[in-house]
């Protein structure tokens, strides 16, 4: 679920501040103060307002004092300011974030200072991205009146103090944007977060629920007993259950002065962090920590399933992640360990993100022979078997993903433990049908593609078809994976709920597959049929509720405890987007296992957890 670049980030402020403040103004969003907006004796709260959005944007103040918390040197430059006194009310924040841009940082936490600038609302992304605006000072005039002084003390950020409701409804005459409603920190989460904007937070010793990621940040909870998993993470339940007491953690000083903590889902950040409170496009609000505490590692170790038994056909998916030839070896190394180590071998492996021969080169290629030839190898040199594979080429930049790439599913199956029936082999744009053959559902086409003209899998994977004999009986396995959640509003957006439009399509590709299954169950109603791939959807959400009507498929990973259902970490969330769905053939005596061997770690192979099924056909 890498939904948005973060190559450029972070994004650069310019015109977009008086982009929005005049969208917001004609939307009536911003209140117009007069022109004495820049008389003496505007303060922090003042520019902070009640609201999400400041009642002078778009003015110029005058002298607002107060003692600086943090100065950010890289990225988004600048500094936090915060009235030490304030004004007792709880909805108004005292601190804000001066935005200095390319001008030079003449100022170091403990100052006094007096700044002159212009009010502004920034949205970290842009517009069209639903984030709330970050509340700010521009082209600021500064001078220091003293230096060494206390800084204010921190709000302290606890179980007790944040809201169990996660935010407020937004009015739906306004699209859901909640920007103009007044807050209400003792009733909501993000009310409370946004009172805080730029203020000096602290958070004590927390479990950490998101690993270090390549951009030095990790996620934690101040809720050690909100919906937790086994393993130490929070686990994402449904779109009306949100977690409230996760966090974002950054560090002020550069990681070339001061590395980041590594830390895996489950450590502790011991000692906690101290410092201003942010809000940026890649999280929402995220404590950028001034101190920073230390990570207690609590020894999480990665998973291994079972070897299947004699008679169990052992299915298994995994999303190895854009892999290709250009990748170092270490990387089909490693991925090939975790299939012969971690998921014993299944005897049918269906592989998402495979690439082309050459990876991202833009060059017409589509062939991933050389790519499957490298991976297979390296599981045979890891000690397993040398699994065949079967797959089809897509058309050239036609199923989305990164350009030149030409990613696709493929199957690998282990010819000792099972064959694989060929029929026909099926091309990028000629779909598989359902037909009667020795009383049984056969595929035409084997493999095949999933009914590929199909409007709903433009720009997006084709699902594959395969059928299989295992001891005698026909399995067929339909390996997908669906539309990313790009373009997805993020949880702390500012409509609530937030908009997420590309269920919609994931919607009608659930739909596509639910009705090729049916197919096979009109032919053979009582088919062995296995769906599986990187379904990039929740067991609750709309597109599970699509693939398993009429009965046609029952999502599997709804067997396990809700404090084992995931495959991914996300902005803290441990959330299921890997799936396996089985038809009613397959009966119930299946044995399920989301392998954890990725997704909590700071160190990935993938960012994706394989899943395994074991039955008996």
């Amino acid at each position: 679920m890498p939904y948005i670049s973060r190559t450029t980030r972070p994004a650069v402020r310019s015109a977009a501040v008086s982009a929005v403040v005049a969208t917001a103004l004609a939307a009536g969003l911003l209140a117009v103060g007069s022109s004495s907006a820049s008389a003496a004796g505007v303060r922090v709260h003042d520019i902070q307002g009640t609201t999400r959005l400041s009642p002078l944007a778009g003015q110029q103040v005058t002298d607002v004092t107060g003692i600086v918390t943090g100065v950010r040197s890289y990225g988004s430059k600048g500094f936090w300011l915060q009235d030490p006194k304030g004004d007792g009310d709880p909805a108004t924040s005292e601190g804000v974030f001066v935005y200095t841009g390319s001008a030079a940082l003449t100022v170091k936490a403990g100052d006094a200072v007096r700044v002159s600038g212009t009010v502004g609302e920034y949205v970290p992304g842009g517009e069209s991205s639903g984030n709330q605006s970050l509340t700010q000072i521009t082209k600021p005039t500064v001078s220091v009146e003293s230096s060494g002084n206390a800084l204010p003390a921190p709000v302290t950020v606890t179980a007790k103090t944040v809201p169990s409701a996660y935010a407020p409804e937004g009015d739906p005459a306004n699209g859901g944007d909640i920007s103009a409603l007044r807050l209400k920190p003792r009733s909501y989460a993000l009310d409370l977060y946004e009172s805080l904007e730029g203020m000096n937070v602290r958070v004590g010793t927390s479990r950490v629920v998101g690993a270090t990621d390549p951009y030095s940040e990790l996620w934690i909870t101040v809720k050690p007993h909100e919906n937790p998993s086994r393993r130490g993470g929070t686990v994402y339940k449904s779109y009306d259950d949100q977690n409230t007491g996760r966090l974002q953690i950054q560090q002020l000083a550069p990681v070339s002065e001061q590395p980041f903590p590594k830390a895996n889902v489950g450590d502790a950040l011991s000692g906690g962090a101290e410092g201003p409170l942010d809000f940026n496009q890649f999280g929402g609000y995220t404590l950028v920590a001034r101190t920073l505490g230390k990570v207690t590692d609590k020894g999480l170790e990665r998973e291994k399933t079972r070897r299947q038994a004699k008679g169990e056909l052992a299915v298994a998916t995994y999303n190895v992640e854009n892999l290709d030839p250009t990748d170092p070896q270490t990387k089909f190394d490693a991925l090939a360990g975790a299939v012969v180590s971690n998921l014993a071998s299944p005897d049918i492996l269906a592989l998402e993100e495979i690439q082309d021969d050459n990876g991202a080169k833009n060059d017409g290629t589509v062939s991933a022979e050389a790519t499957l030839k490298k991976f297979t190898e390296a599981i045979v040199a890891a000690g397993g078997p040398r699994y065949a594979w079967r797959s089809i080429d897509p058309q050239n930049n036609k199923d989305g993903g990164e350009p030149g790439g030409n990613i696709r599913q493929v199957f690998l199956f282990n010819p000792e433990r099972v064959s694989f029936t060929d029929r026909g082999k099926g091309d990028a744009t000629t779909g598989t049908g359902v037909v009667r053959s020795s009383g049984r559902a056969a595929l035409t086409l084997s493999p095949g593609r999933v009914d590929p003209a199909n409007a709903a899998w433009n720009d997006s994977r084709k699902p594959l078809a395969g059928e299989f004999s295992f001891r005698g009986r026909p399995v067929i396995v339909v390996a997908n994976h669906f539309g990313s959640k790009g373009g997805d509003e993020g949880l702390t957006s500012r409509h609530q709920p937030p908009v997420r439009s590309s269920e919609a399509k994931r919607l009608q590709q659930a739909q596509a597959v639910n009705s090729f299954v049916r197919d096979v169950r009109t032919v053979q109603k009582n088919a062995d049929v296995v769906v599986l791939g990187d379904v990039n959807d929740f067991e609750f959400s709309a597109t599970t509720d699509a693939l398993e009507a009429g009965g046609a498929l029952k999502s599997a990973v709804k067997s396990l405890p809700r404090s084992e259902r995931y495959s991914y970490v996300y902005q803290g969330n441990t959330q299921v987007l890997d799936q396996i769905l089985t038809s009613p053939g397959v009966g119930r005596g299946f044995s399920y296992d989301s392998v954890h061997i990725n997704a909590e770690f700071a160190e990935q192979n993938s960012d994706h957890d394989p899943q395994v099924l074991r039955f008996r056909p």
